[in-house]
């Protein structure tokens, strides 16, 4: 059987790819799709989106071109999604003779504002949740973070629906330990290798990862919604994660707390201030004074 090979293109600062594929794909086939919602008709397209650099993919005389967004150059992962694309073909072309093969699944490495952090994105989905984790204590139901923290330069992982941040100790420089980390998890997870079992209880991290609370006043619910809406979507792409703590009604000052690549981060003063507190000064006008990070 002949297997497929991928070859991927590029120009610098386009944000388009190229990859040449041999055999070509259908070369009458002309396609544009512009998420993943387009894609019922092509699991290779869908697979292609559950990568969060993809914007665009293209079906094109044989071959696949992808326009990327600009969170991160194609140096920096074109053999990986040349290596992905290669993989999906050949296990869509052998998956009758071969049901049990491993599941195609990349993790690509990103970097952080925060240097001590570094963001690991899977294209696929992780956990239905967000959890943090500082102390190997914690992991005895949570078999990766666990082997994880056997890496003895390990301080903090925080594990969300699609990515995994890892927080350095002090005194520890990420150089070669990236792709140590990528690979690590990557294998885990071909390999079906559990995240977190069946018996994990999440109320062992209840403190630092559930934001609910039932007896919340209408002016925290707001919040609440204001931080979900606008704020977890821009810090969850760095990485990091933001929870309502608590609100002061006397003197006006909102707590929260920062999580993954957030926490630490010598750009989060300036987040909080420039960022976080405008937003909801200028949502919740006269209820607003200051917001602090109750780790910061």
């Amino acid at each position: 059987m002949n297997l497929t090979t991928v070859k991927g293109f590029y120009k610098k600062g386009s944000p388009y790819a190229k990859f040449e594929i041999k055999p070509p794909l259908n070369p009458v086939l002309n396609k544009v799709y512009f998420n993943i919602d387009d894609a019922d008709d092509s699991d290779l397209v869908k697979h292609l989106f559950y990568l969060p650099f993809v914007k665009k993919v293209e079906l094109k005389e044989g071959d696949i071109f992808i326009e990327k967004f600009d969170i991160l150059e194609w140096n920096e992962v074109i053999d990986e999604v040349a290596d992905e694309i290669k993989e999906i073909l050949n296990k869509i072309s052998i998956s009758e003779s071969n049901p049990k093969e491993k599941e195609s699944i990349s993790i690509y490495a990103e970097s952080t504002p925060n240097p001590n952090a570094m963001k690991f994105v899977a294209n696929k989905k992780l956990l239905p949740y967000s959890l943090l984790f500082d102390k190997v204590e914690q992991t005895k139901e949570a078999p990766m973070i666990n082997k994880l923290f056997k890496h003895d330069f390990i301080r903090e992982i925080f594990v969300d629906e699609n990515y995994i941040s890892i927080l350095l100790k002090e005194n520890f420089e990420w150089d070669h330990k990236v792709m140590e980390i990528r690979e690590f998890i990557q294998n885990y997870l071909r390999n079906k290798g559990e995240i977190v079992s069946r018996n994990f209880d999440v109320k062992v991290l209840k403190k630092k990862n559930l934001d609910s609370n039932p007896k919340l006043s209408d002016i925290e619910k707001k919040i609440i919604s204001i931080l979900e809406e606008y704020v977890k979507p821009a810090v969850a792409s760095d990485g990091g994660n933001i929870i309502f703590d608590s609100y002061d009604n006397s003197n006006q000052i909102v707590k929260v707390l920062l999580q993954g690549a957030c926490s630490g981060c010598p750009s989060s003063t300036y987040t909080l201030k420039n960022g976080i507190e405008n937003i909801l000064k200028d949502m919740l006008p006269g209820k607003i004074k200051v917001v602090e990070a109750v780790n910061a």
